[in-house]
């Protein structure tokens, strides 16, 4: 799948504090020349947030905002609306700072699983509960994607459009640990067959484009993924365990891509760009994989959005993930 596909060195992963779609456009199209992104706002509240954002995608589903969260209903409302409304005004900035732009370019949308453990029914649990309304979901959200895609490659005639799905609560779907309405007990835990064919469905809508899976929870399920044929994965890199390491050799001998989230998402201080990749050679060394391997294999993000950062730190993470990256392909060993 897509092996001739050209990833950028390094990227973000979707949100950025503040609420100026234009600002946050110029900021991913200024720092990432490669591989720019779609910027997502989550400070201008409800709709703006990554379920609400990606709620307003869903075709012939709709969600409203209740006290407890999205619920979904059967009318498209102000929630929705004023969810389309700013994806509206973020692709309208992308498109203005992206003028002629050719290459790699990552569009983000909530994955199945982690959409079904937040979003209610009507009875108010999730839609986990219900394999049902979880199938329902994931062919909603395939026909948003599609039209979504088709979107942004009109608006952006030259990127290679890649796909990235946030699955923060796969792992709790798998384990069985996402919580029930009353708090008091917790869904019973999907079948990892299940989840795996859920997940090649909705990533099938991007045809030969590459999809990632992000995921800055503990315990990523990296082989998982990789059956389930996603081109990439996306994680917090602090929260490995040498228990990932297998899983971690055959995906990249098989050719996912890793994104390895290097660079702190909160406000604090930058180590030097060859200190922050230091932990992805000394894997790469415990693997036994070839250094000059890493430049095609890797590429460096901060380690989950940036929307809890302040705007200065932020802008400092994605140029910080940048000089990384060089530093990386610049002396592997």
């Amino acid at each position: 799948m897509n092996a001739h596909f050209a990833f950028g060195p390094a990227t973000g992963i979707g949100s950025l504090p503040g609420g100026d779609a234009r600002e946050a456009a110029k900021t991913v199209t200024g720092s990432f020349e490669d591989f720019p992104f779609l910027a997502e706002l989550p400070a201008r509240g409800p709709g703006a947030d990554m379920i609400g954002r990606t709620a307003g995608l869903l075709v012939e589903l709709y969600a409203r905002v209740e006290p407890s969260g999205w619920r979904l209903g059967d009318r498209p409302g102000r929630d929705t609306r004023r969810a389309r409304a700013w994806l509206g005004e973020d692709l309208d900035a992308l498109e203005e700072f992206t003028q002629g732009y050719e290459g790699p370019l990552k569009v983000q949308a909530v994955g199945p699983w982690t959409l079904a453990a937040a979003l209610e029914l009507r009875n108010g649990e999730a839609a986990l509960s219900d394999p049902g309304a979880c199938r329902d979901l994931a062919a909603s959200l395939t026909e948003g994607l599609r039209g979504h895609l088709a979107e942004v490659r009109r608006r952006v005639p030259g990127a290679q459009v890649v796909l990235q799905l946030d699955e923060p609560s796969l792992t709790a779907v798998l384990r069985g640990q996402v919580r029930t309405a009353s708090g008091y007990r917790t869904h019973r835990a999907v079948d990892r067959q299940v989840v795996e064919a859920g997940l090649r469905d909705v990533a099938g809508v991007h045809g030969d484009g590459p999809v990632v899976v992000h995921s800055c929870a503990p315990d990523v399920p990296f082989a998982l993924l990789r059956r389930a044929g996603v081109a990439g994965i996306s994680f917090d890199f602090s929260l490995l365990t040498e228990r990932d390491d297998d899983a971690i050799g055959e995906a990249v001998e098989a050719g996912t891509r890793l994104f390895a989230g290097v660079v702190p998402g909160t406000d604090g201080p930058l180590s030097d760009p060859a200190g922050s990749v230091m932990g992805v050679r000394t894997l790469w060394r415990r693997l036994g994989l070839r250094p000059g391997l890493l430049a095609d294999a890797v590429t460096i993000t901060p380690a989950c959005g940036l929307a809890g950062a302040s705007p200065a730190y932020a802008r400092q993470a994605l140029a910080h993930c940048v000089r990384a990256a060089r530093s990386l392909a610049d002396n592997p060993e």
